[in-house]
């Protein structure tokens, strides 16, 4: 279920609870509106009387009806992730076929079956836009159609040798149908901007090695209540402890040294 047809479903069930509580509203009043005929305040106090009694049903039908809702949202996000990462998959196979510098009929084949099964696997997503009873319809994302065209014209039984300047120019078809896919695929999936992002070149860490005392407080008091009792392999925790000692030494050394001393 896209973005879209839940939010048409939702303000469906919104304009349909607001119209039963205005007359709920209206209902609950009647009695208080001069003029009003008594078949009216009858009708009215029957149908106030109605829904006050079904209102716990009606309650829990709505519930289930909202959480079924969002059930068939989470699933068709869920499907629409694994395809994205069977397109991911297939850009990177069809990429590595066209950086090899023979190739084989086998490896043609892998390619271009991969890429068959993705643009098939889509119809668990998405159907065909346009698609009716009478008419097929267009493929949603054309792109993929496209990677596959780019991908036939290596087919090594048709041209056995392949220039590597026509290998490069498939590879950048390639590479450009699957931008093109990216940039409008993934607006489904209600993505948002990290709240911590690292958007320099060249990041590292700012926080200095070390601990808060409560932790090294801590860490010495267990070393001391372990060290009352007799060790079963006194050679294991010799051998442990010369590790652990090196690699503090080595987290304090600077920067600089770390390079070097490192195995």
């Amino acid at each position: 279920m896209t973005r879209a047809s839940v939010n048409r479903t939702l303000a469906r069930l919104y304009w349909f609870l607001g119209i039963v509580l205005l007359l709920l509203l209206a209902s609950k009043f009647a009695n208080d509106v001069p003029g009003m005929p008594p078949l009216v305040i009858s009708a009215a106090n029957n149908f106030y009387d109605f829904m006050r009694d079904m209102s716990l049903l009606i309650a829990t039908g709505g519930v289930a009806y909202i959480s079924n809702i969002y059930q068939k949202r989470s699933n068709f996000v869920e499907s629409l992730e694994e395809e994205w990462r069977n397109i991911v998959r297939t850009k990177s196979v069809l990429l590595s076929t066209c950086e090899k510098p023979y190739l084989a009929t086998d490896d043609y084949l892998a390619a271009y079956y991969k890429v068959s099964e993705t643009i098939d696997t889509m119809r668990i997503v998405y159907r065909n836009a346009g698609e009716t009873e009478d008419l097929v319809g267009l493929y949603p994302y054309a792109p993929l159609h496209d990677m596959r065209r780019a991908l036939q014209t290596l087919d090594p039984r048709i041209e056995p040798e392949i220039t590597s300047e026509k290998k490069a120019l498939v590879r950048d078809a390639i590479l450009q149908s699957f931008f093109a896919l990216r940039e409008t695929f993934l607006e489904e999936l209600d993505l948002e901007e990290p709240q911590h992002p690292i958007l320099i070149s060249g990041g590292r860490r700012i926080k200095q090695p070390g601990a808060a005392r409560t932790a090294r407080d801590l860490q010495d008091r267990q070393r001391k209540r372990q060290d009352k009792s007799a060790a079963s392999r006194p050679d294991v925790d010799a051998l442990l402890s010369r590790l652990y000692e090196a690699e503090q030494r080595l987290e304090r050394a600077p920067e600089s040294n770390r390079a070097e001393k490192a195995p």
